[in-house]
């Protein structure tokens, strides 16, 4: 059974810093495009980031760009998102994704392209 968790949400503080996990089971996720989503309450699911499958490639939200680093560690099956200098507009239910195998399409932001998602973790940014 293929899973993605997530972990590493939670409360931060205006300009703090968090640091989301996603910790694939069930196959290897070697070589898939993985990505990250957010849904604030009332609001669509958007795209935050994306990265291939060797990590020599990244996609990133404007909303986002210059403050969230997505990173991969193949040999842990796990995606990291580092994000700082958080503000409350980042508050939003975040989730990690993982396309089909052997694409290269980290530049697609459409969550349809998208096969495989976790639960989500949320992420609150006090004022």
């Amino acid at each position: 059974q293929v899973q993605l968790v997530e972990s590493g949400g939670g409360l931060v503080q205006t300009g703090g810093s968090l640091t989301l996990s996603c910790a694939g089971s069930g196959q290897s996720f070697g070589n898939t495009v993985m990505g990250w989503f957010r849904q604030a309450p009332g609001q669509e699911r958007e795209f935050v980031a994306a990265i291939n499958w060797n990590g020599g490639n990244t996609n990133y939200a404007d909303s986002v760009k210059g403050r969230v680093t997505i990173s991969r560690d193949n040999a842990k099956n796990t995606m990291y998102l580092q994000m700082n200098s958080l503000k409350p507009e980042d508050t939003a239910v975040y989730y990690c994704a993982a396309q089909p195998p052997y694409r290269n399409t980290y530049y697609d932001t459409r969550s349809e392209t998208y096969i495989h998602w976790g639960q989500g973790t949320q992420v609150t940014v006090s004022s």
